[in-house]
Formats: structure tokens, C-alpha cells, sequence
């Protein structure tokens, strides 16, 4: 078995007598496809933001490819290989998808500083956008402004800023929130086509996605993980469909 790129060791978090993470433990090995779900104000997110540190856990640690990163910043986890995405997206609405693209590739470089240099100034940056936009399908998009494109090709573009990050580690809050059901696999697509050797953590409600995405299936509750297993595992299981769907749904590839 190979040795966890993320681990997070019995994370908890509290905000006075209100637990939002109780004793969380996960692991994602190189190459996982990883799904996290759970009913609504289960802890997911949060789960995610203490990965990411955008919240301090009250106790318990996190590993990054075998480093302990509870208490480094945002900005260092990223250097280090962890990305992620947002349930709702935060993209530069007024600048081009390349530019969008192009600031996340700089700031992996450490070029952020100059980044209002001429674009001619920065071929290398530029083309290594491009390829990255076009493996995505969107590079005829490139210059366009993102808040010319529909919802799900701006989805998209997000994506294409965290892999810009090229990292070890992807977080992915609800990918396909707000993507119409029309649009939907051409994102699935993109996250099937990511690098074998990334690990993939994915929260998502959309049980079709989950079914065909995951490996390994995580079931958080109250704060709490309930099961963990196989796709197929955890869709049968009794508590699951009680507390995720309702006493008496069947989860089966998002079938009730």
C-alpha cells in the first residue's frame, strides 16, 4: 500500500458547545477518487476548510506527502501540493479565462509580484495556460471574459486555475453545484481525465457523479463519520439510507 499523500488524524472542531468536526479520520492514498457525503450541515465543508486551513482545528492533525501541516498557512499547504475548489465559485469575473489561468500558473512560479508585465513577457506562462485550457476543451474560450461563459463552463475554468496549482492533492467542494444537468459530464469528464497519480477528494450530492467518480465513499454525519467503503457497499447500507436519503430510499447511483 502506498503511504497517504493527505491524512487527516482525528480532527475536531468545535465553536463552544457546537461540534462541527468530531474525531474525523481520512486518507487518501496517490491516484484516490475519494467522495465525501453526507446530508446537508453534515460537516463536509468544514471538513474541507480545516484540510485547506481556512479554519484552526480545536484538535487532531493533518499530514500533507508526510509532512505535518495543521498549523501552516492556506498559502504554504498550496506551495506544498493541495489545492481545491469551491462550492461557489471565486473567479475574476472581469478578466479572460486565460488570465484567470495564467495568475494561478504565476503564483505556483512565484511570479504573482510581476504579474501586470506584458503578456508577450510571459510566453512560457501563457502557453503553459493554453495547454492546460485545451486539455479542458477550452482553450476557443481562452480570451473571453468569465462572466461571458455559462455557469458550467466557468466551473470548468476553476478547475482549470487548481490544476494551474499542479497539485498532489485536489479538494472538490460540489463541483457540480449550479451546473445544469445538461452539462454536467462534460466536467465529470474533466475529473476522470485528471493525472492517475493525483489523489482526489470530491463532496458532492449528485449520487450519479458520486457512483461513477469514487473509489471510496466517506458518509459524514453530525460531524462524525458514520461509514466509510465502497461505492456499492455504502449505497446498501441501512443507516446511510436512512440518514442521507430518507428511511426508505434505495441510494443506487442516485436512483430512489
Amino acid at each position: 500500500m502506498s503511504e497517504p499523500l493527505l491524512e487527516a488524524r482525528d480532527l475536531s472542531r468545535s465553536f463552544g458547545a457546537l461540534v462541527v468536526a468530531d474525531g474525523v479520520s481520512l486518507a487518501l492514498a496517490p491516484g484516490a477518487r475519494h467522495a465525501l457525503i453526507g446530508p446537508n450541515g453534515a460537516g463536509k465543508t468544514t471538513l474541507v476548510n480545516l484540510i485547506t486551513g481556512t479554519v484552526e482545528p480545536s484538535g487532531g492533525s493533518i499530514l500533507l506527502d508526510g509532512h505535518d501541516v495543521t498549523h501552516w498557512s492556506q498559502a504554504r499547504r498550496v506551495k506544498h501540493g493541495l489545492a481545491r475548489t469551491f462550492q461557489i465559485n471565486t473567479l475574476f469575473r472581469g478578466l479572460s479565462v486565460i488570465e484567470n489561468v495564467s495568475m494561478a500558473i504565476s503564483e505556483r512560479r512565484s511570479l504573482a509580484a510581476r504579474w501586470w508585465r506584458r503578456a508577450d513577457a510571459r510566453g512560457d506562462v501563457i502557453a503553459e495556460g493554453m495547454a492546460l485550457l485545451e486539455s479542458l476543451k477550452l482553450d476557443g474560450e481562452a480570451q473571453r471574459l468569465v462572466r461571458e461563459l455559462p455557469y458550467g463552463r466557468q466551473r470548468l475554468v476553476e478547475l482549470a486555475i487548481a490544476l494551474g496549482l499542479r497539485p498532489k492533492v485536489l479538494l472538490l467542494d460540489e463541483p457540480a453545484a449550479g451546473v445544469p444537468s445538461a452539462e454536467s459530464h462534460v466536467l465529470l469528464e474533466a475529473v476522470e481525465a485528471l493525472p492517475e497519480s493525483m489523489a482526489v477528494l470530491m463532496i458532492e450530492h449528485d449520487m450519479d457523479i458520486v457512483f461513477r467518480f469514487a473509489e471510496r465513499v466517506t458518509v459524514l454525519v453530525s460531524g462524525a463519520i458514520l461509514t466509510e467503503g465502497a461505492p456499492a457497499e455504502v449505497g446498501a447500507d441501512p443507516r446511510v439510507q436512512e440518514v442521507y436519503l430518507g428511511e426508505n430510499a434505495e441510494l443506487h447511483g442516485g436512483r430512489r
